[in-house]
């Protein structure tokens, strides 16, 4: 006698994780492949996702390929789209995938899950009746904030796989010619400042931000600034250090050049974006603004060397695009200086004395 509707995985050779979501959302996915491998060690493991994401998993002892969707294919109009989706999902159901794990809501990767045939399709409950048809065993959501790795960990959960807590613990590969073009750029202790994100709503302003690079560097520290690729964020980054004496590598780098510098930093400032979901994998020194979004879905996982500032408002986190979609956000605008700098003290006088303790995330009044 079971207790639970768990699938019989006897036999299963070839396995599918669907993830078609942003990049650390996809780093965030690392602890489900180990666990898959770990109960499968003799089957194959692939993992579709976004191409643009490949250097989140490239490297994972858990992940055997990589299957991408380039983002670039919506440019060649619905049909040059259609043709180039369809190929990828020929070769998902030509691939024998005994099972499938899509860690996404959406069509698409509903859809890639029924295509594939595979014996059992699990998937997070849908909006939509026609969408949960598509699976064999659906995952409840949480009601109430979770971690996003636990979440992930629940599609295993649901089919009787439970990885204990050793399983769950995030992967990053530094590659060692990303270390040399890294030194390259800067050699010696230096901090690293990502501020933006794609979504502004996430962002510091700019004025608070070059205020804190100055007190930085009246510290004597030597400050490193990257960003994205997007024109819109190099110019934030143009904008907060104008006149500053600083490093700024906005646009010019790799993601697995980002991944080095940030492990060669003695600490990493940014806000809720993909640099600090590296930082954590990488158990690197790290602060972190938070606004609109969740500090506990999103927030640390694993390391001890993080801190997140935020503050303690009844809306947060709202998920909304600014205050009443205003693209403001009040909870990041009136964040002070002081109390980012107070996490940075926090993190340095753990440094030089072990023996304290402090919690992983510090929110202000």
């Amino acid at each position: 006698m079971t207790y639970g509707d768990y699938p019989d995985l006897n036999g299963v050779k070839k396995i599918l994780v669907i993830k078609l979501r942003q990049l650390g959302d996809v780093l965030l996915t690392g602890p489900v492949f180990k666990a898959l491998k770990r109960r499968f060690p003799n089957a194959e493991v692939h993992a579709y996702v976004y191409s643009e994401a490949f250097p989140m998993l490239q490297g994972h002892p858990g992940v055997d390929r990589l299957i991408g969707y380039d983002r670039g294919w919506k440019k060649l109009g619905v049909w040059g789209r259609l043709m180039k989706e369809w190929a990828v999902w020929r070769g998902i159901r030509r691939g024998g995938y005994d099972l499938v794990i899509n860690l996404t809501e959406g069509d698409r990767g509903a859809l890639a899950a029924k295509i594939s045939k595979a014996r059992v399709r699990v998937g997070f409950e849908p909006k939509g009746k026609w969408q949960k048809d598509l699976y064999t065993h659906v995952v409840k959501h949480c009601p109430g904030l979770r971690h996003t790795v636990e979440r992930n960990l629940d599609a295993l959960r649901r089919i009787g796989i439970f990885p204990p807590l050793e399983e769950r613990e995030l992967f990053l590969e530094v590659k060692e010619e990303a270390r040399i073009k890294a030194r390259e750029w800067v050699e010696g202790s230096f901090v690293l400042i990502h501020p933006t994100s794609r979504w502004r709503f996430k962002c510091w302003p700019v004025d608070k931000m070059s205020k804190l690079t100055e007190e930085l560097i009246r510290r004597g520290k030597r400050v490193v600034f990257t960003s994205g690729p997007d024109r819109v964020e190099q110019e934030m980054v143009a904008e907060i250090t104008n006149g500053l004496d600083v490093v700024n590598l906005s646009g010019k780098i790799t993601l697995q050049e980002l991944s080095a510098l940030i492990d060669q930093s003695e600490l990493l400032v940014c806000v809720d974006s993909v640099p600090f979901h590296m930082a954590n994998a990488l158990k690197k020194r790290v602060v972190a603004l938070f606004g609109p979004t969740s500090d506990v879905t999103w927030g640390p996982w694993r390391n001890p060397e993080a801190r997140v500032v935020a503050q303690n408002l009844s809306c947060r986190p709202c998920y909304m695009d600014g205050c009443g979609g205003s693209k403001m956000s009040d909870c990041l605008a009136t964040l002070e200086i002081g109390a980012v700098l107070k996490a940075i003290d926090d993190l340095e006088l753990c440094a030089s004395s072990p023996l304290l303790s402090l919690p992983l995330s510090r929110a202000v009044d």
